[in-house]
């Protein structure tokens, strides 16, 4: 593959990723969404099925790591560091793509979700006593969660532990992905069984962080929504940014470490 192709791939991969993984969020969050309040299956295998379409639309092109993680992973794991930078890239640019297609795509719905005085309080709000959890979040404004990940607890150790952990799992089942079918790998195969797992660790480890894994999944759209001219959006909750972005990128080294004792 050739660097150009690596980056085009990954950044309509990842673009892809984020504007499906971004819309199930707005849907779900959005008020005057048609899917307002679907919860968390709605959320998860919503991330699921972006995760499929978006290998699915990039393989041909880069191999599809959309995933900074997955890439140093591989790096780590083949020994082979030189085109880390260009998959990044490429990953970065794309989530920022896809999180702007969300705010174009559900304009509408942020505009009325962030003049309604409920969720975003102001003078009158008091007559309802009704305020979203998100708006009382300390750094994270009421629509973030569309973008990008918070934890339920903040509490930095067991935090960066859950993106660790998950992380982990996610590039295990990757990596292993080549030792299935005699060493031919998964082929299109492969692509929905990494689906499923995304929705097994958003089902059973999202919960605490609501599970980036992803460090571009997460900085790129934190990125968008503090340059957005959003009314009201409030902070983007830099001070958290780290965790889901540093996690992350220790799981996938974890994971790699791992394959090369168990597996290689």
């Amino acid at each position: 593959m050739s660097s150009s192709d690596i980056f085009i791939g990954e950044t309509i991969g990842t673009a892809v990723l984020i504007l499906l993984g971004g819309g199930v969020c707005a849907a779900v969050t959005l008020k005057a969404s048609k899917a307002r309040n679907a919860g968390w299956l709605a959320i998860t295998f919503g991330w699921g099925f972006a995760v499929l379409t978006a290998v699915y639309i990039s393989a041909p092109l880069s191999g599809a790591h959309l995933n900074p993680a997955v890439t140093l992973a591989l790096a780590i794991k083949d020994n082979d560091f030189s085109n880390v930078a260009t998959y990044w890239g490429g990953q970065l640019l794309g989530a920022m793509i896809g999180a702007a297609l969300v705010w174009v795509a559900y304009y509408g719905q942020f505009l009325a979700h962030l003049t309604d005085k409920e969720i975003v309080g102001g003078p009158g709000a008091q007559a309802t006593k009704v305020k979203a959890v998100e708006a009382q979040e300390t750094g994270a404004g009421p629509v973030l969660g569309v973008f990008s990940t918070g934890p339920e607890i903040r509490n930095v150790v067991q935090n960066l532990a859950t993106e660790i952990i998950g992380t982990v799992v996610l590039v295990l089942a990757v990596l292993t992905q080549g030792l299935n079918d005699n060493g031919n790998g998964l082929g299109t195969l492969g692509a929905l069984i990494t689906s499923l797992v995304v929705v097994s660790i958003g089902l059973s480890l999202g919960g605490p962080t609501g599970y980036a894994i992803n460090p571009a999944r997460d900085l790129g759209p934190r990125i968008v929504h503090a340059l957005l001219p959003l009314p009201n959006k409030g902070g983007s909750d830099w001070s958290y940014a780290w965790i889901p972005i540093a996690g992350p990128l220790i799981g996938g080294a974890i994971a790699a470490g791992i394959y090369n004792v168990a597996f290689a």
